[in-house]
């Protein structure tokens, strides 16, 4: 049985799922997800927090277009889905540079000294802090009600999910896509690309030219509270060279060594080498010993060579639409991204600036060197 939409959204993740309950306000839409339930892989398994400053120019850009929606999601919730937290990232001696790259062109940063950083956090230790950012306006995120709240608005727009089905044919047919998933043959003129870690391996099955993406383990542990202290109120806290970082959770923390291991599409689990080395970076610089380890996991963040999103058509296929390659600022450039991809596939004009929206192109990658004429 073939069934024909509009659009056919190959991924159920908060990339997917939000394109698809914007596109669904235009067009007849079908989600397809491999695993039984939304939001299985790294929407999931994120961090969870609203950061302004984090990113590139281009990511930046993204970020200020999304904030209106976490904090106004109209129709997505009825209330923020935004609440305060705060990130404190210290700088080592040698990593001061690091940090003064970051603060440059930055907005609502502020610079502190070793003794107002443990002021902020008492478990850390003053003698490794040459200096010190703060950013009170990062702000956690409420992922599972923002995805519950994308895919009841999707629903509500008649748009379809269709989960536990994974994908195994692709093909162009005279003007349409064909989608074999689930036993289930779908069909549409356009075919969104959203499937995160595999989104290389779907173009592939369709015959589009991958734009190169490295899927990265990101590892993340829970420890309890350090004795005597309450954590509910800490910001986000880390090393401003990535090296590790800590994030209060349910009264607890949860420590990431922040690594970018490159893997294959899987579903991912810590590496407990990683996970030591990474727990080890995060007790040189604070007081407190690790003393147990409560639980552990692990998700895959995606990037292209740029480190910068792909949104838009391909250039090699008639009607695919890469949305892709959002590395660790999927969650909060989801409602950017959404809008955009929208905006794009129905002939509207875009809110983004025309330089946001060439540094997102997937036509990026195939620009002939100077030169180099194709």
């Amino acid at each position: 049985m073939s069934l024909h939409r509009d659009i056919i959204v190959i991924g159920g993740g908060i990339a997917g799922i939000s394109a698809a309950a914007e596109l669904a306000a235009h067009a007849s839409v079908t989600v397809i997800e491999a695993e039984p339930q939304l939001g299985y892989h790294s929407t999931g398994r994120s961090a969870a927090i609203f950061i302004r400053n984090y990113g590139n120019a281009t990511l930046r850009a993204l970020n200020a277009a999304a904030a209106p929606v976490f904090e106004s999601p109209e129709g997505i919730s009825d209330r923020s889905l935004l609440s305060p937290r705060g990130e404190l990232m210290i700088a080592t001696e040698a990593e001061l540079p690091v940090l003064d790259a970051y603060c440059e062109g930055a907005t609502g940063i502020e610079r502190l000294d070793a003794a107002q950083a443990v002021e902020l956090v008492p478990i850390l230790r003053p003698g490794l802090i040459a200096a010190a950012m703060l950013e009170r306006d990062a702000q956690d995120i409420d992922v599972d009600r923002m995805l519950q709240g994308y895919a009841c608005l999707l629903k509500a727009r008649g748009g379809e999910v269709v989960t536990g089905a994974p994908v195994s044919a692709i093909a162009r047919a005279h003007t349409s896509w064909q989608v074999t998933a689930g036993g289930e043959t779908h069909s549409a003129p356009v075919l969104l690309n959203a499937a995160g870690a595999w989104a290389d391996a779907v173009a592939h099955m369709a015959g589009v030219t991958p734009v190169g993406l490295s899927p990265m383990r990101r590892s993340a542990a829970i420890l309890p509270a350090p004795e005597g202290h309450s954590v509910d109120h800490w910001p986000l806290f880390g090393a401003i060279t990535e090296r590790w970082y800590a994030k209060p959770e349910a009264g607890k923390l949860m420590v990431s060594p922040a690594d970018e291991d490159p893997v294959d599409p899987h579903d991912a689990w810590a590496d407990d080498m990683v996970l030591a080395e990474g727990l080890d970076r995060y007790e040189q610089a604070v007081t407190v010993p690790v003393t147990r380890v409560e639980r552990n996991w692990a998700g895959l963040r995606s990037f292209v060579p740029d480190r910068t999103p792909v949104a838009g058509f391909a250039d090699d296929a008639e009607g695919f639409f890469w949305l892709a390659g959002q590395g660790g600022y999927g969650v909060q450039t989801a409602p950017a991204l959404a809008r955009l991809s929208a905006a794009l596939i129905t002939g509207a004009r875009p809110d983004l600036s025309a330089a946001t929206l060439a540094a997102l192109s997937p036509q990026r990658f195939h620009q002939p060197r100077e030169g180099h004429p194709q």
